[in-house]
């Protein structure tokens, strides 16, 4: 039968799946774990190739039934970074922060999937106590970039991923949103070390928007925007023209780009998808009353990068020890402005996800 009566056949919303899953297969070409099914049924995961315990497998990630069947069906996913968890916070305050923004994406009408490496098998969707898991092993738990991804699944090893390698897998499962605290970005220095987080080269590479509170304070963040502006990524302001700076509002620094709704966050992203270009990164201030005081953050900063350069601290051990120094030196309040970022970086993913996949359904570009 001709494309038009298959078409026909199974209807707007199976023909959209089949697109899905289509493209996923792309990405994985010439892996056997994959067997095409463009008109399978609710339920069926064939298309994703083998079904194994509570996870659907596509290639050599594993997805939670629950993120498989959203993906493949066009519904709402946001992907969620495991670093935030072990290196990020302390126990159990962690453990704590990622259940409510797992509950905070669902009641905003999106899927999340926590995405790690849990003993060699990339995981996009953790149960409660792989989450759990995770939380307790804190810093013990290997810190995964997109260079670390194959050592860890080599090894059998237990990692959790940071936005570099939590965009690539994302990405690898189809999911397009992904929510963080704040991305990685030059180091203070960095034009002399060339400390620059691969976070900004995968925004470069890997069409998934990021929605963040800006760049961590602790960076140099002029010169991260230019290296973003070089790899081509997209920047965009959340309600605002200029760039949040994690724990404050403002950096100092404008942004290229602006859009003050979900809906509009979402055409950007389904724009570039259709240009085929790389990353965006959505920049969403933190909220006025969880700002922590400038002046207070300025100072503790400064302190912790002196105290980091005279112990020798230097690449991705930089980020964990200042952000756990700046905590101890803001007497905690730091912590509670991070805990309030992310859970409003996640209502705000959840809705741009929402979006996206309204546009998707209604074949609208905005």
């Amino acid at each position: 039968q001709g494309d038009g009566d298959r078409r026909r056949r199974i209807g707007p919303m199976d023909e959209r799946a089949s697109r899905r899953v289509t493209t996923l297969a792309s990405h994985l070409a010439g892996d056997r774990d994959v067997r095409l099914n463009p008109t399978a049924g609710s339920g069926s995961f064939r298309s994703w190739g083998r079904k194994r315990g509570a996870d659907a497998v596509l290639g050599s990630v594993q997805l939670a039934l629950d993120v498989a069947e959203a993906v493949r069906r066009g519904r709402p996913v946001v992907a969620l970074e495991s670093t935030i968890i072990s290196h990020g916070m302390p126990y159990p305050d962690n453990l704590s922060m990622a259940r409510e923004v797992e509950a905070i994406v669902r009641a905003n009408g999106a899927t999340p999937a926590t995405i790690a490496i849990v003993d060699g098998v990339p995981r996009v969707g953790l149960t409660d106590d792989q989450l759990a898991r995770l939380a307790k092993l804190g810093p013990s738990a290997l810190k995964v970039s997109r260079r670390d991804v194959a050592s860890c699944i080599a090894r059998g090893a237990t990692g959790a991923t940071t936005v570099s390698a939590t965009m690539l897998l994302a990405h690898r499962a189809g999911v397009e949103i992904f929510v963080t605290g704040g991305v990685g970005g030059v180091h203070r220095d960095g034009h002399v070390t060339m400390d620059v987080s691969a976070d900004l080269t995968e925004l470069g590479r890997t069409p998934v928007c990021v929605v963040c509170a800006g760049a961590k304070s602790v960076l140099d963040i002029p010169r991260t925007l230019e290296y973003l502006e070089t790899q081509g990524a997209c920047v965009l302001g959340y309600g605002v023209d200029e760039f949040p700076a994690f724990f404050t509002r403002q950096s100092g620094c404008g942004v290229p780009g602006r859009v003050d709704s979900p809906r509009e966050a979402a055409a950007v992203v389904k724009a570039g998808r259709r240009l085929g270009l790389g990353g965006t990164v959505l920049a969403v201030p933190i909220p006025a009353e969880h700002e922590a005081d400038g002046a207070e953050s300025e100072r503790a900063i400064g302190r912790a990068l002196a105290e980091a350069k005279e112990v020798g601290i230097s690449g991705n051990a930089s980020t964990p020890f200042l952000l756990k120094r700046i905590r101890e030196l803001t007497g905690g309040k730091s912590l509670e402005s991070n805990v309030a970022l992310v859970k409003n970086n996640a209502r705000v993913g959840a809705r741009v996800a929402v979006e996206l996949a309204g546009l998707d359904a209604r074949n609208e570009d905005r």
